[in-house]
């Protein structure tokens, strides 16, 4: 395996990575088919792939093709009759020879320039301009050939017809030419398909360039030309011929039409449903990864293979899946140094300096003796040891439906009922440090942490500078819950509560604590009765 693999094996190592990590696989087909295979599939097993979807389609297609253009001078226009003695060796000799010469020869050198155009994906290289320009162009080269060959076969069978009576030229002329002509059509539309995969390498480099690559308009309006418009052309000049050469019955030119109008009308539908496929396929896969990505899903990720209009939508809409991946991981980090809340609040609304005033809880937790705790351990160890303190605090805070409005060194402020409001913002503070006592006691025993919980009116709001400020909370509440912080550091269980919003907390949480003594903590005119869980 060479060290420089092909950008589309890359995407697909990316795409089923991302794949494995969501832990289901994509919804639609990479390329729009299964038939196609996937992204993943290496350069080798793509080649076979393609040669054989090629080759089966284009034989499948001309074999088609032929058995119409025989039905069109045998039985569509039955005079002069190709089984005259006169030309029995052109029918059973001259034509099946260059049939076989054309099938042999030419199909199979068609089918292998398309792969010799293609060949700088198979070769795992990295795409050039040049190589770009012959993907786009080869389904063109492919359709070049085929027109050849069955130009070439009308030109020399109608020369040899002719030459035995020129009444055959029409009829051989119109016979072959026209299955011919749609024929080498839906051959161009499927061998588009057939090299979405190298299309989608080759796209990796940019769009391309519009002359080999025509757009939505372009493909349209040659499947009209093919479909339609060449059938109903050889309908009106199966008339001329019939009023020009008066060798055909009513019965027999009612019967020509009949057979000319069916074959427009079934090769006018495939060539439809071909075209209707190819601009359907692009659009369902975009649509199917709208629907991941609206259910959260930010990781899907488009291949691009088609080169019109539709291409563009799937580069675009990559392009709008990736400003999102960025936005969520913006809204994300954000989200982690403010709080999830103020985050949400900042995006509904346009953050301002100022405060308003409102009722909150507010818990401070603070590590006992750090400073022998920090110079006692290796930082590594004191670092895993405070993200172990840190994690359960701010497990139980989001919980409760709190904030955890900022980290201290080893102390956290953690406040409810602002900025999002609670029912009962005492309870719900409560009911939190209980729980972040206990869990701190039997999951991180070796760190002992003082708890202090006061509730009361705060201003709350943006603090600082117009190029910087953060949300943070001011007010006697905040100051109250720090000194009893200091105080639980001294008593059983290490948490202490005011008792005022201990009965302000509902009697399911009030009936957990029991009053204490009643104290002035520093810095308070006023004396603090205490509450401690039981």
């Amino acid at each position: 395996m060479t060290d420089r693999k092909s950008s589309a094996q890359r995407l697909g190592r990316v795409l089923e990575k991302v794949t494995n990590q969501s832990g289901r696989g994509p919804a639609t087909p990479e390329y729009g088919s299964w038939i196609l295979g996937r992204v993943s599939e290496s350069q080798s097993r793509r080649r076979v792939r393609i040669q054989i979807i090629l080759t089966t389609f284009v034989l499948g297609a001309n074999l088609v093709g032929i058995g119409v253009a025989l039905l069109v001078v045998t039985v569509t226009f039955p005079v002069p009759s190709v089984f005259d003695s006169r030309v029995l060796w052109i029918t059973f000799a001259a034509a099946p020879a260059y049939i076989a010469l054309a099938f042999v020869g030419g199909v199979v050198w068609a089918t292998n320039r398309v792969i010799n155009n293609v060949r700088w994906a198979l070769e795992e290289r990295e795409p050039t301009p040049e190589d770009q320009r012959n993907t786009f162009f080869a389904p063109w080269r492919l359709t070049r050939v085929l027109l050849a060959l069955w130009g070439g076969g009308t030109v020399v069978l109608t020369v040899l017809y002719g030459l035995q009576d020129t009444n055959y030229i029409p009829k051989v002329l119109l016979g072959i030419s026209f299955p011919g002509i749609v024929v080498s059509a839906s051959c161009y539309l499927f061998t588009e398909f057939a090299l979405r995969p190298v299309a989608a390498q080759a796209l990796e480099v940019g769009p391309p360039p519009r002359r080999f690559a025509p757009g939505i308009m372009g493909r349209t309006l040659t499947v009209w030309a093919f479909g339609s418009g060449v059938p109903v052309l050889g309908i009106l000049l199966a008339a001329i011929i019939t009023l020009s050469l008066h060798n055909v019955s009513p019965t027999q030119f009612t019967v020509a039409v009949m057979i000319l109008a069916l074959f427009a009308l079934v090769f006018g539908f495939i060539l439809m449903w071909i075209l209707a496929w190819l601009t359907v396929t692009p659009v369902r896969v975009v649509a199917a990864a709208l629907n991941r990505v609206e259910q959260g899903d930010l990781d899907t990720n488009l291949v691009v293979f088609d080169g019109t209009e539709l291409g563009q939508l799937q580069r675009g809409f990559n392009s709008m899946v990736g400003g999102l991946r960025e936005r969520e991981r913006v809204r994300d980090l954000f989200g982690r140094h403010v709080g999830r809340e103020v985050a949400a609040l900042a995006e509904r609304e346009r953050p301002q300096l100022g405060g308003e005033e409102r009722h909150a809880a507010v818990i401070f937790v603070d590590i006992t003796d750090s400073t022998k705790l920090v110079t006692s351990r290796p930082a590594v160890e004191v670092v895993e040891l405070l993200n172990r303190f840190f994690a359960v605090v701010v497990d139980e805070v989001d919980r409760h439906h709190g904030l955890v409005n900022k980290f201290e060194g080893d102390a956290v402020l953690a406040v409810f009922g602002v900025p999002v409001s609670l029912d009962n913002a005492e309870a719900e503070a409560l009911s939190a440090a209980r729980a972040m006592a206990e869990r701190l006691r039997a999951e991180v025993p070796e760190c002992q942490a003082g708890i202090g919980v006061a509730a009361g009116q705060v201003v709350a709001g943006n603090v600082g500078a117009k190029e910087r400020f953060e949300y943070t909370v001011i007010g006697e509440p905040v100051h109250e819950a720090a000194r009893l912080c200091e105080l639980s550091k001294n008593v059983p269980g290490h948490l202490v509560a005011a008792a005022e919003m201990v009965g302000n907390a509902g009697d399911a949480e009030s009936a957990r604590w029991r009053l204490g003594d009643t104290v002035t903590l520093r810095g308070h005119d006023e004396a603090t009765r205490l509450a401690t869980p039981i």
